[in-house]
C-alpha cells in the first residue's frame, strides 16, 4: 500500500485551471440558493445549528484521526482523510436531506455556514490534524504548507463566487429563481466531469489501486453517518434534524479536496484517490441513506424526540 505515497497523478496546470473554475462555478450556484433567512436561523433555531456545525467542523476531524490511528493506512491516504473530513458538506447533501423526509432548511443552512466559514476552517483543521499525524509518525510532510497559502487560494476559488453568488441572488431576485433548477443541473454535471477529469488521465492507476481504499473510504464515510446522526441524538434533536445533520456530516465537498491536492500537493496518489473514490461513493450512500431514512419518517424503527 506504501505505493500510493510514490504515485503522482498527471494534472497539467491547464486541467488544474480548469478545475479551480468548475469548482467556482459550483460555488456559485450553491450562493444562488442562500437566502438572509439561511443565516437567520441561526438564531431562531441556534441548538440544531450549532450541533451540525460541531458535528462537521470539529468532531468529523477529530473522529477521523482516530480512524487513522486504528487502521494505521499508508501516510498519503492518511492526509487525504483528514483533508476529507476538513472539507465543508457538499452541495448533494441539501438534495438528499429532502429526499430523507429531513429539515431541508437546516440542510441548506449547514452547508451555507459551513461552506463560508471553510476558508478558515479548512485550513485550520488539516494543517492542525495533518500536524499531530505526521508528528506521531515521525514523518516530515511532503510539502510545506502553511494555512496562509491555502486561504489565499480558497478566497478565489470559494469565497469570491459565494459573494458574487449572494449579491445575484439579492439584486436579481427573479433571474435566481430562474437560474436556480439550472444551477443544480450544472453542478451535478460539473461535479461527474470534475471526478471524471481528475482520474481521466490516471484510469489505469486508478482501477489498479482503488481496491485498497474501498473498506477504508467505507468505514469513515460510515463513520460520519453515525456521528452526525448519534452527536444529534444525544442532544434529543428532533427526527428530522438528526436526518439532516447526518448527511450534512457524511456528504463531503470531495470536490474541494481535490482542488487542494492538485494544487498544493501535485495530486499525490493516495490523497487524489481517496478524495475521488469519496466522492463516488458518498453519493452512492448518500441515495441508499436517503430512501432508508424517508421509509422510517414516522419514527417506527428510530427513537424519535419530540
Amino acid at each position: 500500500m506504501e505505493v500510493l505515497d510514490e504515485l503522482t497523478l498527471n494534472f497539467n496546470q491547464q486541467s488544474l485551471r480548469l478545475m479551480n473554475f468548475c469548482l467556482s462555478l459550483v460555488m456559485f450556484g450553491v450562493a444562488l440558493e442562500l437566502t438572509v433567512a439561511d443565516f437567520q436561523r441561526l438564531f431562531r433555531s441556534p441548538r440544531s445549528v450549532l450541533v451540525g456545525l460541531a458535528s462537521q467542523l470539529l468532531l468529523l476531524p477529530a473522529i477521523s484521526y482516530l480512524l487513522i490511528l486504528v487502521l494505521n493506512p499508508t501516510t498519503s491516504v492518511a492526509l487525504g482523510m483528514l483533508l476529507v473530513a476538513s472539507c465543508p458538506g457538499g452541495n448533494l447533501s441539501n438534495m438528499f436531506t429532502v429526499m430523507a423526509k429531513g429539515n431541508g432548511a437546516l440542510s441548506v443552512s449547514l452547508t451555507a455556514l459551513a461552506t463560508l466559514v471553510a476558508i478558515v476552517t479548512v485550513p485550520f483543521n488539516f494543517t492542525f490534524w495533518s500536524g499531530w499525524y505526521l508528528q506521531s509518525q515521525n514523518e516530515a510532510p511532503a510539502i510545506s504548507l502553511s494555512a496562509s497559502q491555502m486561504i489565499g487560494t480558497l478566497l478565489w476559488v470559494v469565497g469570491l463566487p459565494l459573494l458574487v453568488g449572494m449579491l445575484v441572488n439579492h439584486y436579481f431576485p427573479r433571474f435566481t429563481q430562474k437560474a436556480r433548477r439550472t444551477m443544480r443541473i450544472i453542478s451535478l454535471v460539473i461535479f461527474a466531469a470534475f471526478i471524471g477529469a481528475a482520474f481521466s488521465a490516471n484510469f489505469n492507476l486508478f482501477l489498479q489501486y482503488v481496491h485498497l481504499l474501498l473498506l477504508i473510504v467505507l468505514a469513515h464515510n460510515a463513520l460520519a453517518y453515525l456521528l452526525g446522526y448519534g452527536v444529534s441524538a444525544l442532544f434529543r434533536l428532533k427526527l428530522s434534524d438528526r436526518k439532516a445533520i447526518a448527511i450534512e456530516t457524511g456528504i463531503q465537498n470531495s470536490g474541494l479536496a481535490l482542488v487542494i491536492i492538485f494544487n498544493f500537493y501535485d495530486g499525490l496518489g493516495g490523497m487524489a484517490f481517496l478524495a475521488g473514490w469519496w466522492g463516488i461513493w458518498d453519493i452512492i450512500t448518500g441515495l441508499l441513506l436517503a430512501w432508508g431514512f424517508a421509509r422510517v419518517g414516522k419514527g417506527r424503527l428510530l427513537p424519535k424526540y419530540s
